[in-house]
């Protein structure tokens, strides 16, 4: 090897002044004493013996990031406090919510930070938040499936035709809190959901019989910011009976049920059972009166979390080409901004809410919710449940 080196560098100076067909001898000659390959042997005479390998080029610097560590940690505790949601959601909701959390102290960020955060993509959101979704390991839990309102085909009572777009047509079910079984008596929680707004209120019952349905759907309607127009329920006895009727037929509000074993045909609030009742109160049994009245507890202060905190997304379009699927979905926004925003809304009733939203700390909300499950699932367990090992999973309204 030593010896072919050494000849090449000989080679090489009479190369380097020989003419172009001298050149091609030359190179003829060194490809029969060495064995080289031809283009191997003039690129030797050419540029010397073969260069040592390069040490690994230093990466290139590139611009700085955009979103820096203050923002991430700020993000990362805005997103466990608005439990989690993903950044479609989040992050048009970040201009409006991150001035809230400041005022109350909740966050302390410069306003450099605070810009950023407004101006930051739903895709940046997921992406810097990836890391922290991959170690608490998410995994779907619903089981619902979208539907279609029915709302004429099997009417109880109609005066006039629905309009999904105005505030006041809702619809309504109920969630047993029966930790997987039926027998016996337990609690309930009706749940109430708008179908142009989203805006959702729930209370817990002693049972599903239907006084204390009937009992609780009064006293939620009379606290909606809106006039109720028309109602759609299940099949259930506790919603198709003479008490409901007589008060929709009285009040001049529509009527409606699904068709049987068709639930999906309540597709908003079914949505609502998991997002608003079972992501917080979860899916053990509570068939005492203390659980039930902690249950109510958290609704109290679930009602504005979720109604001003929590902005959803509603499908504005959906195409099919062959068996592609295309959605278009709106901006995300609160019930409370969707409220705002319609015109059928009182200026009154627009101005409660905005005095009741001034009144807001998310934060301390968020808080008081984790209390008071905490408390509700210490009281499942004093039942004689002391086995019972609380999923983290189930526990996701987490302020860090």
């Amino acid at each position: 090897m030593k010896q072919k080196q050494a000849v090449t560098r000989k080679l090489r100076k009479k190369y380097e002044q020989a003419s172009k067909t001298q050149k091609g001898e030359i190179i003829d000659w060194l490809v029969e004493l060495a064995g080289y390959n031809r283009k191997y042997a003039a690129t030797l005479l050419r540029n010397g013996q073969k260069k040592k390998k390069s040490s690994k080029p230093k990466p290139r610097k590139g611009r700085p990031p955009t979103y820096d560590e203050d923002v991430f940690l700020a993000l990362r505790r805005i997103w466990f406090m608005e439990g989690c949601i993903c950044g479609k959601r989040l992050a048009p909701f970040l201009e409006e919510l991150v001035p809230v959390l400041k005022r109350y102290g909740e966050i302390d960020v410069t306003d450099e930070v605070e810009k950023k955060l407004a101006d930051i993509s739903a895709a940046t959101v997921d992406r810097l938040l990836k890391p922290v979704k991959d170690t608490l390991n998410f995994t779907g839990r619903s089981s619902t499936k979208p539907g279609t309102l029915l709302k004429d085909e099997i009417p109880i009572k109609t005066f006039s035709e629905w309009d999904d777009t105005k505030p006041g047509h809702v619809e309504i079910d109920l969630v047993a809190h029966c930790g997987g079984n039926l027998s016996g008596e337990f609690a309930y929680t009706l749940d109430v959901t708008d179908v142009a707004t989203g805006w959702t209120e729930t209370k817990a019952v002693k049972n599903k019989a239907r006084v204390w349905v009937f009992n609780a759907l009064e006293k939620i309607t009379q606290r909606l910011p809106f006039e109720v127009k028309g109602i759609d329920s299940d099949n259930g006895a506790e919603f198709i009976n003479h008490h409901l009727l007589n008060y929709c037929t009285e009040n001049d509000i529509i009527f409606t049920r699904s068709r049987p074993y068709r639930k999906n045909d309540n597709c908003y609030v079914e949505q609502k059972n998991w997002s608003v009742v079972r992501k917080v109160v979860g899916y053990y049994r509570h068939d005492t009166d203390q659980e039930r009245i902690i249950i109510n507890k958290i609704y109290e202060l679930l009602r504005p979390y979720t109604n001003y905190f929590q902005p959803s997304m509603k499908l504005v379009e959906k195409t099919r080409e062959g068996a592609k699927v295309t959605k278009t979905y709106d901006k995300a926004k609160t019930p409370y901004r969707r409220l705002l925003a319609d015109g059928s809304i009182s200026q009154s009733s627009k101005d409660r809410l905005k005095e009741e939203y001034d009144s807001l700390n998310p934060a301390k909300l968020n808080r008081e919710i984790e209390s008071l499950r905490k408390e509700l699932y210490q009281v499942y367990r004093r039942k004689g449940n002391e086995t019972v090992e609380e999923n983290e999973e189930d526990l996701e309204y987490i302020l860090l």
